[in-house]
């Protein structure tokens, strides 16, 4: 396996079992780690990554406001696919995980903050009103800016390049997130978010279309 060169991660969760159990794994890595509680928000290093468990999620927006790093958010399923939209994060880690899934999982995200899994290329997507300028990762609905994360911008990308074939969230968690395994489920958290960015209905969606049995297909609607 390959890891990401070392890095600060900042891991915020209440309680100090699952937070020591994190950081002994992420520091056989080589990674620095500091655990804090609601009381982080003194600190004063910035971290190069966040964990952070899901009911942190106002103290993450505020360290978020003030370092704008990649998160990473820990939960139960049921309550990751009802999550806040404004609770952007790199990717979600469904309770109870693997303390090494989880570390590789940092190793990805990192790698993706240091240069991104899908290669981007340059050039400009359309679909209707939807505009994705790729070199510059910037997305325009109609006249309105949207600002997406790393992965949902990379997600989005993926499937425009791809339309009308369906794809398996173990497909997806794949090329777009360069896993061969793990919980497909950050999958689709990430396709609720999207859709609620750039469909217009994100209750019945017109592009990001979900195949039962299968998993997901992009349907332009031009």
């Amino acid at each position: 396996m390959t890891v990401s060169p070392a890095a600060r991660v900042l891991v915020v969760d209440n309680d100090p079992a699952v937070a020591e159990v994190i950081a002994r794994y992420l520091e056989r890595d080589g990674h620095e780690v500091q655990c804090a509680g609601d009381d982080v928000l003194n600190s004063i290093d910035p971290p190069d990554l966040l964990i952070l468990d899901m009911n942190r999620l106002a103290v993450g927006r505020k360290l978020r406001a003030r370092w704008p790093v990649p998160v990473i958010i820990l939960g139960e399923a049921i309550d990751l696919v009802d999550l806040d939209p404004d609770a952007d994060a790199d990717d979600y880690v469904t309770k109870p995980f693997s303390p090494r899934e989880l570390a590789l999982r940092v190793a990805a995200v990192l790698r993706r903050a240091r240069g991104s899994i899908v290669p981007a290329g340059t050039g400009v997507l359309h679909d209707a009103d939807l505009v994705v300028d790729v070199g510059a990762r910037h997305v325009l609905l109609g006249d309105a800016e949207v600002t997406l994360t790393a992965r949902e911008f990379d997600l989005l990308v993926y499937l425009l390049r791809n339309p009308r074939q369906a794809f398996s969230r173990t497909d997806l968690l794949d090329r777009v997130w360069g896993w061969a395994f793990g919980d497909s489920s950050t999958v689709t958290v990430h396709v609720r978010r999207l859709r609620e960015k750039i469909e217009h209905d994100p209750t019945d969606p017109s592009r990001i279309i979900t195949v039962w049995g299968v998993g997901y297909r992009y349907e332009p609607v031009s």
